[in-house]
């Protein structure tokens, strides 16, 4: 029999109350009920949706100390990982979601809609471009990304969106250690510093690195730039 999501978060001494569990199960439907008609997640299996969906989004949660009412944007969201599950736990979060494909921002609307999560904002657009816009620019306390580009170029698209004593959260896999090393110069030049790398597993299997990264002055106006240089090369 699959573990269920409460066993699952308590074994991870991860309080949970009916409401969130409802919740939960109703992005669950949600999710996959879209997900027929649109390609949203290759996870469908409910204890693998638990673990590798669900409690890896809430994790950071538990690794970084994040102030009552912070303000959160969620860089390439996609289904909606990490933000829907932060924002089910913390619903003080005013969190953000951004994504460059305007089908899943249609999609989140409808979860947000439906489950009355209260999320602040849904955007659809590119990082290297809202970086760039005072609207955004250097105006949340946390950025966060569960993103499969490096972290040379991810901090690029991310740090601009920090303000400067905010933090950057990157959830990345395993042996993430050369990823970091080849990463520290943009960081840098990003005005940002490595603060933590945790590593941990979801399952004993799963593998995981969270790198948070403290927003230590402003980031220069150049960056990030534009013309997808911060893929074809990186800082």
């Amino acid at each position: 029999m699959a573990k269920a999501l409460k066993t699952i978060f308590e074994e991870n001494n991860i309080e949970i109350s009916e409401k969130q569990l409802e919740l939960f199960e109703g992005y669950r439907h949600l999710l996959l009920e879209k997900n027929k008609v649109m390609n949203l997640t290759a996870i469908e299996e409910e204890e693998e949706v638990n673990y590798k969906h669900f409690l890896d989004s809430v994790l950071p949660l538990t690794m970084v100390d994040i102030k009552k009412g912070a303000s959160f944007i969620d860089i390439g969201t996609g289904a909606g990982f990490p933000a829907i599950p932060m924002k089910i736990m913390r619903p003080d979060i005013k969190m953000t979601l951004l994504d460059s494909l305007n089908k899943r921002i249609r999609f989140l609307e409808e979860v947000n809609e439906d489950l009355s999560l209260g999320v602040e904002n849904l955007i659809h657009g590119r990082a290297e471009e809202l970086g760039r816009q005072s609207k955004y620019r250097e105006q949340f306390d946390i950025v966060i990304a569960r993103a499969v580009s490096q972290l040379n170029t991810l901090s690029e698209y991310a740090l601009p969106f920090v303000k400067p004593g905010g933090y950057f959260i990157a959830m990345k896999g395993p042996k993430a250690e050369e990823e970091i090393a080849a990463g520290e110069n943009a960081v840098k030049l990003l005005n940002g510093k490595i603060e933590l790398v945790k590593e941990y597993s979801l399952t004993g299997e799963e593998e995981r690195t969270l790198i948070l990264i403290k927003k230590t002055g402003n980031t220069a106006k150049k960056y990030p730039r534009g013309g997808g240089k911060p893929k074809k090369a990186p800082l």
